[in-house]
């Protein structure tokens, strides 16, 4: 049974772990100013400490608490907080998200997640909570409270079942360091949907280890994944998208090609395929825009192709 909120902000308090549901996927959550947690975070991930981790606010105040929010970033954060966009901003004077959260980076990556027990959980503690996925390192995030469970259950002394994961993929990162936003990460709030705000987007690849999801192999089940597959091949797990196919090795994206649908299902769906055994996990090509930007650099990190 899950347990309540009461139960997991006692156990932020004592340090210890909490399986905490949001709108992207289910993470395992820390205390972001207990160097001891975040260690113990880190290590039942098996997280590699130069990957700096994202600190869940409340709200915009709370953020403010961490570190002031540059002109850009302020805005942004009143047009999509709650939601799945997270801020690189220059850190406060203070460690109200540690140096081992930050990897020892002069930066901290801040967002409020639109979960209302993720919410609840938060405001209750009353402080930032470093939430990675509850997945063990390099393995698909998961997207269910029963696949959170089965990566690092028995890490955590609390965890809360929210249901499915509502957007299905990590959040966008957008790093605001001067006047300028850079795109980090793609995630589930779309790059066209920021860029009605800040304008375009600079890429920011002297920026990317302010990041996490930034592994060259990352994301990804024990089977290979192919990708951009017409068809699978013999004792392939198929993922196709836009189609009409069923089977028992078939995990359908989304047979109306709807990419909202698509990125929901895609860890599910890995994990689903990948517990048959396959020979491999082949993925059927997915457009490279809205959402399809988030979803092929989560297929490519699976893949191994990108750094």
């Amino acid at each position: 049974m899950a347990d309540t909120v009461q139960q997991a902000v006692r156990a932020l308090g004592d340090g210890a772990l909490v399986i905490l549901p949001t709108e992207t996927v289910y993470g395992l959550a820390a205390d972001a100013a207990n160097p001891e947690a975040i260690a113990r975070l880190y290590e039942a991930k098996g997280r590699p400490r130069f990957n700096p981790l994202i600190a869940h606010v409340a709200d915009r105040a709370m953020a403010e608490r961490v570190a002031p929010l540059p002109p850009l970033a302020a805005q942004l954060a009143d047009a999509f907080w709650p939601g799945p966009l997270t801020l690189v901003v220059p850190n406060g004077d203070g460690e109200a998200v540690c140096d081992l959260a930050r990897a020892g980076l002069d930066t901290v990556a801040l967002r409020a997640p639109a979960h209302p027990l993720a919410q609840a959980v938060i405001a209750g503690f009353g402080r930032p909570v470093c939430a990675p996925s509850a997945n063990r390192s390099g393995r698909p995030s998961p997207t269910t409270f029963a696949d959170a469970i089965e990566e690092t259950g028995p890490s955590a002394a609390a965890a809360l079942d929210g249901g499915p994961c509502a957007v299905g993929v990590e959040s966008t990162v957008v790093a605001i360091i001067g006047d300028e936003a850079r795109l980090l990460r793609p995630g589930g709030l779309e790059r066209s949907v920021i860029e009605a705000v800040t304008g375009r987007l600079a890429a920011g690849p002297e920026d990317a280890h302010r990041s996490p999801g930034r592994l060259a192999s990352h994301y990804a089940p024990t089977a290979p994944v192919r990708l951009d597959a017409a068809t699978p091949r013999d004792g392939e797990a198929w993922l196709p998208f836009g189609l009409l196919a069923e089977g028992p090795l078939v995990f359908n994206l989304s047979p109306t090609g709807d990419l909202r649908e698509a990125a929901a299902n895609l860890f599910a769906h890995l994990r689903a395929a990948d517990r048959l055994g396959p020979t491999a996990i082949a993925v059927a090509p997915i457009p490279d825009r809205g959402l399809g930007e988030a979803i092929n650099d989560r297929l490519r990190r699976a893949a191994g192709y990108i750094g």
